[in-house]
């Protein structure tokens, strides 16, 4: 797949960037590395790039790829991913984001927001991401959707896949009308959220068991399998405006398992913004 400027994007294209930014993680560093590896899966000699949706992506002139940024380890650059996204949508295409740890979600955001408004999100995670500040750090993995909610960037927040809530996130999501699936309680059958505008979503690559994504920063078993997720993915009924896929670990994979269930979210996630 060959990089293309902004000059070379229109309205109807999906512009695919990676944002190689893991200073905010936790734990451990190794998702600003991501990128690449998954873009190396998706066209990878063993798969094709063709969706269940029936879309191909390989030579897809709406499918344009804008390459990498890498985001510098302070405050200043991270919060300059902003200014990354905005010549996106400033064209009328949709930006498809390949992180990177799931801090960058907030900046993004906010470009979104100022284009689009207050937005539907559809957040797939093990984790809420709900701290107020995580380690003194409120730019923290931890925390971009208090960011997003406290600053008014989302009408609609659910989320699909928790199951690591603790009194304060209980508390964060309380306080900001956060709708939560928790996977104790999670039956894909019954889950049919139905949206009332265009949509966010944010997929953390640890919403899912760990038997299908070892290469996370964060092992939390008890999660969502792929083909969860694809059945919920391919019944949204809104145009989905943006996506950003997170927190996949090249360092903690296993024969590059991750990265092709991150490829075919990937193209999955496309297809469905190219076929709506």
């Amino acid at each position: 797949m060959n990089i293309s400027t902004i000059d070379e994007i229109n309205n109807h294209d999906i512009a695919l960037i990676g944002i190689c930014s893991d200073a905010n993680s936790s734990y451990l560093r190794g998702p600003a590395k991501a990128p690449d590896v998954i873009r190396d899966s998706l066209f990878h000699g063993s798969a094709n790039q063709t969706s269940e949706l029936g879309i191909n992506l390989n030579k897809n002139t709406q499918f344009k790829d804008l390459g990498n940024r890498q985001i510098e380890d302070n405050e200043k650059s991270f919060l300059s991913i902003t200014n990354e996204i905005t010549p996106i949508l400033q064209t009328g295409a949709k930006p498809m984001v390949l992180g990177g740890d799931h801090a960058i979600t907030y900046p993004i955001l906010k470009a979104v927001h100022e284009f689009h408004g207050r937005v539907n999100i559809l957040h797939f995670d093990a984790h809420p991401d709900l701290y107020h500040e995580y380690e003194g750090n409120p730019y923290s993995h931890a925390c971009p959707f208090a960011r997003i909610m406290e600053q008014g960037l989302a009408k609609r927040l659910v989320q699909v896949g928790v199951r690591t809530l603790n009194d304060h996130q209980r508390s964060q999501a309380e306080k900001y009308a956060v709708e939560q699936y928790e996977m104790k309680d999670f039956d894909v059958t019954h889950f049919k959220p139905s949206f009332d505008g265009p949509l966010y979503l944010s997929f953390d690559m640890d919403a899912l068991d760990p038997a299908f994504a070892p290469g996370v920063s964060h092992h939390e078993p008890g999660g969502l399998t792929v083909r969860d997720v694809l059945t919920i993915i391919q019944a949204i009924d809104v145009p989905i405006i943006g996506a950003d896929i997170v927190e996949y670990n090249p360092d903690r994979d296993i024969n590059n398992m991750t990265a092709m269930v991150a490829a075919k979210l990937l193209k999955e996630i496309v297809g469905k913004m190219l076929s709506h």
